[in-house]
C-alpha cells in the first residue's frame, strides 16, 4: 500500500507542472532566470516554515556532498540547460527533445535494484511520448542545423532530470526536507545568473504577482517535494509514463482558460498519453485487482 501511496503522491507533482504553463504566462514578462530565483525562493518557504516549527528536523539537512550535488545539479542544472535551450532554439523543437526525460526514467530504471524493466513499461512511455509529439507539434516541426545548441541543451536537460530522478531514487534514505535546501540552492544560482546575463523586470500589478506566488508555491514549489517523495517511494516506472499527463493536462487548462484553441490533436494525446500510463501501470492494477478480489481469511 505504501508503494501505491508514493505513487499516488508522485503523480501530484505531475498535476501542479500541469499548472506550469498557464501561472508562467500570466506572469508577465519577467525574465526566465529571474523568474526561477523568486519562485524557487518561496518554493523554499515551506520547507523552512516546518523546519523552524520542528528544529530537531535540521539535523536531516546534514547529508553527505554527493547529496547535495545530485539535488542540485538536478533542479539548478535542469533549469539552466532548459532556459538555454529555449534561447537557441525554437520553443516547440526545444520543449519535444527536452520531454524525452520521462522515457529516459522508464528506461534507466531498469538500473535501480529491485526493478524489472518489462516491455509494456517501454511501451507506456512511448505511447505518452507520441502523445507529446501529438499535442506539442500542432503547428508543425522543423528540425534544423543552425539550432544544434538549443537542441543540445535540450537533449542535456532531459538527461539531466531524469539522471536526477534515478539517482534520487537511489537515495531513498535521505530525507524529503533536504528539497528545501535544493530549492534555495537553486534560487541562489538563478540569482547570480540573472545578474549576469538579464535585465530585471518586475510584475506589472496583482495578477502577476499572484501568478508568481502560486508559481512558487505549487510548480516550482510543492511538486519538488511531491516529486522526491514518490520517486523514493512510489513505482518509478508508473510515474515516469505518467509524466507524458503533464503536458497534456497544461493544453486542456490553457484550452479552458482561452489562452489556446481546442484541436483534434488533443483528444488524440489524451488517448495515446491515458492509454500508455495504464499499460505503464499494468502490474499495479492488476495486484490491486487481485487484492481485492481474493478471498478474507
Amino acid at each position: 500500500m505504501s508503494k501505491v501511496r508514493g505513487t499516488l503522491i508522485g503523480f501530484t507533482a505531475i498535476l501542479m507542472w500541469s499548472l506550469l504553463a498557464l501561472m508562467t504566462a500570466a506572469s508577465g514578462n519577467m525574465p526566465p532566470f529571474q523568474l526561477s530565483a523568486i519562485t524557487f525562493a518561496i518554493g523554499s518557504l515551506p520547507g523552512i516554515i516546518l523546519l523552524a516549527a520542528r528544529p530537531e528536523r535540521m539535523s536531516l539537512l546534514r547529508q553527505p556532498a554527493k547529496v547535495w550535488l545530485t539535488g542540485v545539479f538536478g533542479l539548478f542544472g535542469y533549469h539552466f540547460l532548459y532556459f538555454t535551450a529555449l534561447r537557441n532554439a525554437p520553443a516547440v523543437e526545444a520543449g519535444l527533445i527536452a520531454y524525452l526525460w520521462p522515457l529516459f526514467i522508464v528506461v534507466g530504471s531498469a538500473l535501480l535494484p529491485g526493478e524489472r524493466l518489462r516491455w509494456y513499461h517501454v511501451a507506456g512511455a512511448l505511447a505518452g511520448l507520441a502523445g507529446t509529439v501529438a499535442i506539442v507539434s500542432r503547428n508543425g516541426v522543423a528540425f534544423d542545423d543552425r539550432y544544434a545548441l538549443g537542441y543540445g541543451a535540450a537533449f542535456l536537460c532531459a538527461f539531466t532530470w531524469s539522471g536526477y530522478s534515478l539517482l534520487t531514487r537511489r537515495l531513498d534514505r535521505v530525507s524529503t526536507d533536504v528539497v528545501t535546501g535544493f530549492c534555495l540552492a537553486t534560487s541562489l544560482l538563478s540569482l547570480l545568473c540573472h545578474l549576469g546575463l538579464e535585465t530585471t523586470v518586475w510584475p506589472m500589478g496583482a495578477i502577476e504577482w499572484l501568478a508568481i506566488v502560486g508559481l512558487g508555491l505549487l510548480p516550482v514549489g510543492a511538486a519538488f517535494y511531491a516529486w522526491d517523495y514518490g520517486v523514493k517511494n512510489g513505482d518509478i516506472q508508473i510515474i515516469g509514463a505518467a509524466s507524458y499527463a503533464a503536458p497534456l493536462l497544461s493544453t486542456l487548462i490553457l484550452v479552458a482558460s482561452g489562452f489556446a484553441e481546442p484541436d483534434w490533436r488533443i483528444a488524440l494525446a489524451c488517448l495515446l498519453i491515458t492509454g500508455g500510463a495504464l499499460l505503464a501501470a499494468r502490474d499495479m492494477v492488476r495486484g490491486r485487482a487481485a487484492t481485492e478480489s481474493a478471498p478474507a481469511e
